[in-house]
């Protein structure tokens, strides 16, 4: 995928506060132990710094959404994140997206910490994020 083609599908996911840029891709995509897995439908961008990987974002078309897409990806980005050295995973998901919290539990990853007010939402609410961390097997 291009960082456009990244960029526009990141948008139809989270339009708010705003999507990230192509440009802004581009700068992920280039430093150090980043990775992408992923096509058009679905992706994940994740890093893997020493032994520890974050997952960065994970996007999945509205369209093709309850398909096991972002599964796929998750395990894809796993994958990926234990080729790569790490043995440990972390993310963060906003309180609000429950969709994404129950792709997560499901997957075993644990709640581990929370930002207060992190995200902030169209209407001016203030949305927590939630730290969520597990073992990768290997």
């Amino acid at each position: 995928m291009t960082p456009d083609a990244l960029s526009a599908l990141h948008a139809l996911c989270f339009g708010h506060p705003r999507p990230w840029s192509g440009p802004e891709f581009v700068a992920l995509l280039e430093s150090p132990g980043v990775f992408l897995v992923g096509d058009g439908s679905a992706f994940a961008l994740g890093r893997v710094v020493l032994d520890e990987a974050e997952l960065l974002t994970l996007a999945v078309h509205p369209g093709a959404r309850r398909r096991g897409l972002g599964r796929a990806r998750l395990g894809a980005f796993e994958t990926a994140a234990l080729d790569r050295g790490a043995a440990r995973t972390f993310l963060e998901v906003a309180a609000d997206n429950g969709p994404a919290r129950a792709l997560y539990a499901s997957a075993g990853y644990a709640l581990t910490g929370r930002r207060r007010g992190y995200y902030a939402a169209p209407d001016g609410r203030r949305i927590d994020a939630l730290l969520m961390s597990r073992a990768l097997a290997g």
